[in-house]
């Protein structure tokens, strides 16, 4: 077994005002905390460094997934917590006001879609969600029938896969890839690695990019897709990460790659 340094490093300077923490596959797996992520959070905290979870979980509201972390132990607060359903009702709030929406996705997050006008039929614009027994081949040509009518596709992420206790699962974007296919349209992602999203994130903890770090363990929508709208990326080697991530994608490299969030802290200092 070949010894590497817990942090690797690519030309980019750590000057750090406020952390962004991406929660599935960083700080837990099924909800279960990860070795050291408490403890790293708490180091934050102490430090009084800002941070925010930043996550595209959709199967929780803000403050259930915030309650579950403060049981587990984690020093957090609804406030702390930003997810891609609330990106999604904002978006929905400002772009599409009053618009008949049908919402596709595994969990009930309705209580952070303030605004936003639920339907079953006849949308203007499809909405999905997390992946799950909910995207069954029903459910899927429904939609397809709603987007050749005209509906317009969002989608509050579209991660390909994700990390729990059982192993690598099938999200969201593996169907979606399909529905725009067939439907020959485009979704307009509002969740990682959206630059609304990231730009959200810096507005809440009031930092500029080039002074905010993004820890992930998602190499595209956690961190060259922060890295791309001027954040440093942290790689963790936990959650979905593969070896090969560490040389990124489309010649673009994480800033640093750290075996877990529990090496933040002294990678910060």
């Amino acid at each position: 077994m070949i010894d590497r340094p817990v942090d690797r490093w690519v030309d980019k300077r750590l000057d750090a005002r406020a952390v962004l923490i991406d929660i599935d596959g960083v700080l837990t797996v099924s909800w279960e905390p990860l070795s050291g992520a408490v403890a790293a959070v708490h180091a934050l905290r102490e430090a009084g460094l800002p941070f925010a979870l930043v996550t595209n979980t959709t199967s929780r509201t803000r403050a259930r997934i915030a309650a579950t972390l403060a049981d587990a132990g984690f020093p957090v607060s609804p406030s702390d917590v930003l997810t891609a359903p609330a990106a999604a009702a904002a978006y929905l709030r400002e772009h599409h006001p009053g618009s008949r929406c049908l919402l596709l996705n595994s969990g009930d997050v309705t209580e952070d879609l303030d605004g936003v006008h639920l339907v079953t039929d006849r949308p203007d614009v499809v909405l999905t969600g997390g992946a799950g027994p909910e995207f069954d081949y029903s459910a899927l040509n429904g939609v397809f029938a709603q987007l050749q009518r005209g509906a317009q596709l969002l989608a509050m992420h579209a991660n390909l896969f994700w990390r729990t206790s059982g192993g690598l699962e099938l999200d969201t974007g593996a169907f979606l890839l399909g529905l725009q296919q067939a439907a020959s349209t485009e979704a307009t992602v509002l969740g990682k690695p959206s630059v609304r999203f990231f730009a959200t994130a810096l507005a809440h903890l009031g930092v500029p990019a080039e002074h905010a770090v993004m820890v992930g363990d998602d190499v595209e929508a956690d961190v060259i897709g922060a890295q791309r709208h001027g954040l440093t990326g942290v790689l963790v080697r936990t959650g979905k990460f593969a070896p090969d991530h560490e040389e990124g994608i489309e010649g673009e490299r994480p800033h640093h790659v750290i075996d877990s969030i529990a090496d933040l802290p002294a990678l910060l200092t």
